[in-house]
């Protein structure tokens, strides 16, 4: 079996989705690469930056970018994972809305995540 890349020394590529930021998108929750760094918006999120960000280039595990949580996910085995510390900082800003960024947020997001398609 191959050990996942993950690079704990890499920073964060920035507070918000790097993608959603980009575009001029919103997120519901972060997610951070445990390989590049790269931070994008999570399954919940209308975009799915972190998960299209896995498939493209083939960096699996990613950690949680919310306050509070440290948890790993494996997208290639569909499980949590057991991760090591990666580099501050850990989480996006405090004061940072959820969803964000709050200049962003439509007044209807719960209603646009509900009516998604898949």
């Amino acid at each position: 079996m191959t050990t996942p890349p993950i690079d704990p020394a890499v920073p964060p590529s920035g507070p918000g989705c790097l993608d959603c930021d980009n575009t001029g998108g919103w997120w519901f929750h972060l997610r951070r690469c445990a390989a590049c760094g790269h931070i994008g918006c999570c399954d919940d999120s209308l975009s799915r930056h972190a998960s299209a960000h896995a498939a493209q280039s083939g960096h699996p595990i990613i950690q949680s970018y919310e306050p509070g949580e440290n948890w790993f996910w494996d997208y290639s085995a569909n499980d949590y994972y057991n991760g090591p510390d990666l580099a501050p900082p850990h989480s996006r800003p405090d004061d940072q809305s959820t969803p964000g960024p709050a200049d962003r947020v439509p007044a209807d997001w719960v209603e646009q995540l509900r009516n998604r398609t898949d």
